[in-house]
């Protein structure tokens, strides 16, 4: 195969890693509006979609395999497949929780607003996650190693409304005992939001990774 030809190929498996990370974001997005809005119809929807993120993942695993046994890329080529075969796997647990978010919604049964101003950061908390998605995937095909490590800065910021918003739900319990039930589901959804910052951490380890061949692990 050409270096036309192998550049091709990997621009391929990078087209298709941004439209599944597109497709991840929005069902995070979406899954936090179903919470919101008390949507049962659209968590219906995005929990029988969550297929079609396993079925990109599969492509993409599929195409980054074919392209390594076959190709025999050089050392920079290698590693920028073997780091997508890695992103890919992150991706789809972000979509497992969001999945999970939608479940949640089902069993809350009913709206979160009885929690009034003590989550409102709940949603920022959610469009920082998201924006923390699109960073990882940019740094990773731009091949930014600096812009990697700044998206990784962001994870405490997560961590800190992570803590904020936990005490404000167990706080709202703690005044009022018929919370404790959406309560309780309220705060696996801010682990799960904590746990899509974790996945972006891991895919930022995977870009420095791809860039000089060293692993780094930032998620201490």
């Amino acid at each position: 195969m050409t270096r036309e030809s192998q550049d091709a190929r990997v621009k391929t498996i990078n087209r298709e890693l941004v439209n599944m990370t597109s497709l991840v974001e929005k069902q995070i997005y979406e899954s936090m509006i179903c919470l919101k809005n008390f949507d049962l119809d659209k968590a219906e929807q995005i929990i029988k979609g969550d297929d079609k993120v396993d079925e990109m993942q599969k492509t993409i695993e599929e195409e980054c395999i074919k392209f390594i046994a076959t190709q025999q890329p050089v050392a920079t080529d290698l590693r920028k497949v073997f780091t997508a075969s890695k992103i890919v796997t992150d991706l789809e647990r972000m979509a497992d929780h969001a999945v999970d978010i939608c479940k949640i919604t089902r069993r809350i049964n009913g709206n979160v607003n009885v929690f009034k101003d003590g989550i409102d950061e709940l949603w920022r908390m959610e469009k920082k996650v998201r924006e923390m998605i699109g960073l990882s995937i940019d740094a990773y095909i731009k091949d930014d190693e600096s812009m990697a490590y700044k998206i990784c800065e962001k994870d405490d910021e997560i961590d800190e409304l992570y803590k904020s918003l936990f005490n404000a739900v167990l706080n709202a319990i703690t005044l009022d005992d018929s919370l404790i039930h959406k309560g309780t589901q309220l705060l696996f959804v801010i682990k799960y939001l904590e746990r899509v910052a974790d996945h972006v951490t891991n895919i930022c380890e995977w870009t420095i990774f791809s860039k000089n061949g060293v692993y780094t692990d930032l998620n201490e």
